[in-house]
């Protein structure tokens, strides 16, 4: 079997990471924001999808450490004296979920490269991120999260390639990849994630 894979189609500009720097305290609250949705995400595909048993213990994995995640930011934004903040909306994710198809299978392929999208882009944030910091706590604490990421996006194309044939993931991997780029390069730039 191939090796089925998403990349991204167009890389994050580097306004973003000096809005990101400037406003780190509000990038915070969001980052924790996104942890939070990102395990529940994992969690809600598992109550969508029981009779997907090959993909629902590694799901709960994910949640978990996406859980672990939020846990970790909210713990850094007390030591800052940052209080989470009310969820906003994320027109990044947004707009990828109204490109989602609704058939059942369909939705669930169309949700698991979404979601491995959404990951990647994560990661290669967090790296940059990562990269730019000389705090000694927070520079490897986004070195570490630019892999978890990176593998979480891995692990739900992994998923997909359990649940459908290669060529649909491939295409509707395809398909998005080119979506997100497009979509990345219009969002307006702001301390956040997306």
């Amino acid at each position: 079997m191939s090796k089925i894979a998403v990349e991204l189609t167009a890389p994050t500009p580097t306004a973003w990471l000096d809005t990101v720097l400037s406003a780190f305290d509000a990038f915070l609250a969001d980052h924790a924001n996104c942890e939070r949705k990102a395990s529940a995400l994992a969690m809600g595909m598992v109550a969508k999808y029981p009779d997907r048993p090959a993909i629902l213990p590694g799901l709960i994995s994910v949640a978990r450490e996406e859980l672990e995640h939020f846990e970790a930011v909210y713990k850094v934004m007390c030591h800052r004296g940052i209080a989470l903040s009310r969820d906003a909306q994320d027109p990044y994710v947004n707009q990828l979920i109204d490109e989602m198809r609704h058939g059942r299978d369909e939705r669930l392929l169309d949700r698991l490269v979404v979601a491995a999208l959404v990951e990647m882009r994560g990661a290669e944030r967090f790296g940059l991120i990562a990269n730019a910091l000389e705090d000694p706590d927070l520079k490897p604490f986004y070195e570490r999260l630019y892999k978890s990421e990176r593998k979480h996006g891995h692990v739900f194309m992994h998923f997909a390639r359990q649940c459908f044939d290669d060529d649909k993931v491939q295409s509707r991997a395809d398909h998005f990849a080119a979506l997100e780029g497009d979509i990345m390069s219009r969002l307006p730039i702001r301390p956040a994630l997306h």
